[in-house]
């Protein structure tokens, strides 16, 4: 099954917003960096599996964040990158490199 940005955000709401919201902002801001530093370790060392497990994990994170937030990410992604970069507007971008993105 394919999971949309908001099938996703759906999904991890459904499972875990009653421990999430317990735990605040704050708290579960504080595991999202500790999935970013295992996905950091997982891509230097670690194997292709692995990489697929801390991905899916710093995802989900993520989505139980935009959830205490109340933050649509499906909606906020398609108004920031659904016509292309949003410092030049072009698909693919053609910002300098020094420039971000």
């Amino acid at each position: 099954m394919d999971f949309s940005i908001a099938q996703l955000q759906k999904v991890i709401r459904d499972t875990y917003d009653s421990k999430d919201r317990r735990r605040g902002v704050e708290g579960t801001f504080m595991w999202f960096m500790e999935e970013v530093g295992e996905l950091a370790t997982a891509l230097r060392s670690g194997t292709v599996r692995e990489q697929e497990e801390e991905f899916a994990d710093v995802l989900a994170w993520l989505a139980t964040i935009a959830n205490i937030a109340g933050v649509d990410l499906d909606a906020a992604v398609q108004r920031k990158y659904g016509t292309g970069c949003p410092g030049c507007r072009q698909v693919p971008c053609v910002c300098a490199q020094a420039e971000k993105p």
